[in-house]
């Protein structure tokens, strides 16, 4: 017999988000993307780690497992453990009229409640005041995670009108150091195993194993009281009215129509060319809609439906345009697009027209501004060094004296380019030892390597300027010998980020090439983006020279390599389509591809942007500072990090080969 149609938390948030998505949520004939990227979103931020992690602080915790769809006998046992005139409890449920919840720790104390909602969203607990603007709105991005707690007091008020609750953020404190070697490794990830958390806790862990808490207990009563009293987000509804419209149209299964609007571009329950038996929530909104707000379009199709859209649009210009039911890029005029007649090379506004146009034409051809592309690389002096870094920032670090979400560098890729075309894989460097701070012997061999020649140096976007800045204020305060000489030598391979030791912008600071593809090259396949990752393929596709070769072996190309067989090819084309060299990498973490943990990182760093540059790798570098991984498999996953970072500065050295063979 399924269960009643309860309104939980979690259905709840997705109400918030979009009425809608009630209606099509727990529906086998509704394909939901959320619930892999959920999953893999929430290996990213470390939210199953730090779950575990912040149970250990209460010794007496009781915890109610197993039942998980069995919400009758879920709230029995919780009853029970509720008659107790003292109790901890992780995930109790309590149901009433419709509602049902599970708190992440409730402590009672008589009728004293404290409600304790648990995040891997790191705060400064020392200059933390309040999550309300002055405005009195909610700040800080915390909307969700609020209305998240409120639901749940309010539930709970429901259930015991007699309980005195105070509500509670215990979140990932970045002004805290861990005292403990190897605390991330005591919470194993473990994909795909039957762990409700897919987190393998070390047995017999306790308290005083984990040391000095990096957790933060936030009191958020103040915030609570404002949701509940005035229901900023729906202020036209009281928190009640809210609460109690989606129950009931979740019970009764009763669509709300929200309308449609850029808001749908996430959309999880969009599915194209679904198989029978399956269905897109996406389109049936839009084949409801669409047909209303533009009876000019006659019988809307599928094929009307997924023409490209506005909001597609790099850095998303078009908002009055969808906001007036434009949805389309071909509605789209010049005027939707903001000038900036002052920028240097392509402008962002010409960027986002030759999206548009391009688009709406079906043109795939490359825009390349030249004479500004061929004045730029007159600058760049030869030998020319591309590097790459991998980092790990995570919510419980790995080594102590480590904060939650301090960057961690342990491996770089290092490639020269001589001015006669030879191209040279010079060094790299890699720390996978199980507790052992990498930082300041890879900023030893980084500059060691750097030093070979007084070339310019080349990165990708900011991450590498980012890391350098880091290390040097971590080399500030530590006691290493050569800290001088050291955070010289970052000053003058970049620019400073907010360091307290002044302004400064180095001989060598390294060139960002995405700025070089930003002001000069555009390629409609890469659909606006301008990461490494969309645009290798791009000048992969275009490039008749990078074609040629690599689609050869290395021994016989001028190219030197440290991680693969000489007679390895970068590129196989198929039916003349170059393939992604990436994807004849083997995945970095066990079960998953390296692909979805890219795409799962990216979105997960709406929340905690600090782990965003890790990439895939991160989730390798912490299964190796697991001490029981066999040395078979540690072989295994370092060799593949080296072949992956290596071809990420490969990736960068043929992205400068392409606009080598358009100016010449």
């Amino acid at each position: 017999m399924p269960n009643p149609r309860y309104l939980t938390k979690s259905r709840f948030k997705l109400a918030l988000d979009c009425p809608t998505k009630l209606f099509y949520t727990r529906k086998s004939d509704y394909e939901d993307a959320s619930e892999t990227d959920s999953f893999l979103q929430g290996l990213a931020q470390g939210g199953f780690q730090v779950e575990e992690l912040a149970r250990l602080y209460f010794t007496e915790g009781v915890a109610i497992l197993g039942d998980d769809y069995n919400y009758d006998k879920l709230v029995a046992r919780t009853n029970v453990l509720l008659e107790q005139e003292n109790v901890t409890i992780f995930e109790p449920a309590f149901l009433v009229d419709g509602l049902f919840i599970r708190v992440d720790i409730l402590e009672k104390k008589g009728n004293k409640i404290r409600l304790i909602e648990v995040k891997a969203k790191s705060i400064d607990s020392e200059s933390h005041d309040s999550f309300i603007t002055g405005k009195g709105t909610l700040g800080g991005g915390m909307g969700a995670y609020l209305y998240d707690v409120a639901f749940q007091q309010y539930v709970i008020q429901q259930c015991h009108p007699d309980w005195n609750i105070k509500a509670y953020l215990n979140l990932v404190d970045k002004s805290k150091k861990t005292s403990v070697n190897g605390l991330n490794s005591h919470f194993k990830i473990v994909p795909n195993s039957e762990l409700r958390t897919n987190v393998a806790v070390t047995p017999g862990l306790s308290k005083s194993d984990v040391g000095v808490s990096i957790m933060a207990m936030i009191d958020v009563q103040e915030e609570v009281a404002l949701i509940l009293n005035t229901n900023p987000i729906q202020s036209e509804k009281t928190f009640s009215d809210t609460v109690n419209y989606y129950r009931d149209h979740y019970a009764n299964d009763i669509k709300i129509e929200s309308p449609i609007g850029a808001q749908c571009g996430g959309c999880e329950f969009k599915l194209d060319n679904p198989p029978p038996g399956k269905k897109s929530g996406f389109h049936e909104c839009w084949m409801k809609q669409l047909p209303i707000l533009k009876p000019e379009l006659g019988k809307v199709t599928t094929a009307i439906i997924d023409q490209p859209k506005a909001w597609d649009i790099w850095f998303k210009p078009a908002k009055n345009a969808i906001s007036e039911n434009r949805f389309f890029t071909s509605e789209l005029t010049r005027n939707d697009v903001k000038d900036d007649p002052g920028a240097y090379g392509m402008s962002r506004s010409d960027r986002q027209w030759l999206q548009i146009e391009k688009t709406n034409t079906q043109d795939n051809t490359v825009e390349v501004d030249i004479e500004n592309l061929r004045l730029e690389m007159k600058s760049w002096v030869y030998p020319l060094n591309f590097i790459d870094f991998e980092t790990c920032a995570v919510a419980i670090p790995f080594t102590a004296g480590m904060r939650p979400y301090e960057q961690l560098a342990f491996q770089y890729s290092h490639h020269i380019v001589y001015e006669n075309g030879r191209v040279e894989h010079h060094s790299d460097y890699i720390n996978l030892e199980i507790g052992k701070f990498p930082n300041f012997e890879f900023i030893r061999a980084l500059k060691k390597s750097l030093d070979h020649n007084e070339g310019s140096i080349f990165r990708y976007h900011n991450h590498e300027n980012t890391i350098v800045n880091v290390i040097y204020n971590q080399l500030q305060v530590s006691s290493e010998i050569d800290k001088v000489e050291l955070m010289a030598f970052i000053k003058t391979i970049s620019h400073n980020t907010g360091s307290s030791a002044g302004t400064w912008s180095g001989n060598r600071d390294m060139i960002d090439l995405q700025k070089t593809v930003v002001n000069y090259y555009f390629h409609p396949q890469t659909g606006g983006s301008n990461s490494i990752k969309a645009i290798l393929p791009a000048v992969l596709e275009s490039s008749e020279f990078l074609k040629q070769k690599y689609t050869q072996p290395i021994k016989d190309i001028n190219l030197t390599t440290l991680n693969f067989e000489e007679d390895h090819c970068f590129l196989q084309l198929d039916n003349g389509v170059a393939v992604n060299p990436y994807k004849s990498l083997p995945p970095l973490f066990d079960g998953v591809s390296n692909e979805d943990l890219e795409e799962a990182i990216e979105h997960a760093t709406k929340e905690d942007r600090q782990i965003a540059d890790g990439g895939a790798a991160l989730f390798a570098y912490a299964k190796l500072q697991d001490a029981t991984i066999s040395e078979v498999e540690r072989a295994e996953t370092r060799a593949a990090l080296l072949r992956y970072c290596e071809l990420d500065t490969l990736a960068m050295v043929m992205i400068f080969e392409c606009f080598k063979e358009l100016i010449e």
